[in-house]
């Protein structure tokens, strides 16, 4: 009997606010909500809560000192701000440790033959988030925790971190680079916030930087000729997904051009390489995304790929 993709999420995620202008806001949590109802596919997913990541979870990225300073950051009333993006309410910090448990649960869950596959949809996101800093809306880095998480706690010797976001995931190259039991492969648009992952990447970083007005075209030449053979010299175990939405047409936060059938495209490349080398193991993390309707659109998406309905 095929096992259900598990969908992991928790209500403190929508709690978690930076401000009434601010776009990355818990409205994008109930537009893929709203999305996994109008297409249908919601009923398919085994739904889970997302539990809190422990301090042991968290320091086999960051440093305890910098989990601690977290903490202390975290306000009683209003909004602290972290860096001129990422901002704390009294809710946040419970968010950031549910977001990062949501991804230790997924690989639970996949090693203990209860998925395949897992969905996070949880905010804030992590892929900006370095060993001791804080970035771009993300404070734990939520898909290097479950990285380590598989390497760790399940033994495993090769994890693949895709990640299509329209940002480069400075964070996870901070964190990873050099590490010759994670590979990373990433494409965003350059030149663009952070600016970084063009400059010298590690042997197990396979960036492509694509340009401002790039759509289907060079992303799918980037999967093919730069991912995908990569992939398949490193054999993974797991695949992760860092899954930003934020490159589509409709999301002016950049300047990338993919639509919703990218993103199952992609997926379903990505899930061919799990299926030769990770016995199909796949987990996903969100990302960004902006621009509402098109989130929960390309969300729908990719799950039906990671749910094996498409």
């Amino acid at each position: 009997m095929r096992m259900p993709a598990a969908f992991i999420t928790h209500p403190d995620c929508l709690k978690h606010e930076m401000g009434s202008y601010h776009p990355e806001r818990p409205a994008r949590l109930s537009a893929i909500e709203d999305q996994l109802i109008a297409s249908g596919v919601g009923q398919y997913l085994a739904r889970y809560e997302a539990p809190l990541a422990t301090d042991e979870q968290l320091a086999r990225v960051h440093p305890l000192e910098y989990v601690r300073a977290i903490r202390d950051a975290a306000p009683s009333h209003g909004t602290v701000h972290l860096d001129p993006d990422t901002a704390m309410n009294p809710h946040s910090l419970q968010a950031a440790l549910r977001a990062a448990g949501a991804g230790v649960l997924a690989v639970d869950l996949i090693f203990q033959n209860q998925a395949r596959t897992a969905f996070c949809a949880v905010r804030p996101p992590g892929h900006h988030a370095c060993r001791a800093r804080p970035m771009g809306f993300c404070i734990f880095n939520n898909v290097a925790i479950a990285a380590r998480h598989a390497l760790q706690a399940h033994g495993l010797e090769r994890v693949a971190i895709i990640d299509f976001d329209v940002h480069h995931g400075n964070g996870t190259e901070d964190i990873f680079e050099g590490d010759p039991h994670v590979l990373m492969v990433s494409t965003f648009q350059h030149p663009f916030y952070p600016y970084s992952g063009t400059e010298d990447p590690a042997a197990n970083m396979v960036n492509v930087p694509l340009a401002a007005g790039a759509g289907a075209r060079e992303f799918r030449e980037a999967v093919r000729e730069a991912w995908l053979p990569a992939l398949d010299d490193f054999s993974p175990e797991l695949i992760l997904f860092s899954a930003g939405f934020d490159a589509h047409v409709e999301d002016d936060m950049a300047m990338l051009r993919l639509t919703d059938g990218d993103y199952a495209w992609v997926t379903a490349q990505l899930k061919e390489v799990a299926e030769r080398h990770a016995r199909g193991r796949m987990v996903s993390m969100l990302e960004g995304g902006y621009a509402l309707s098109a989130l929960g659109r390309s969300v729908v998406q990719h799950l039906r790929v990671l749910a094996g309905l498409a």
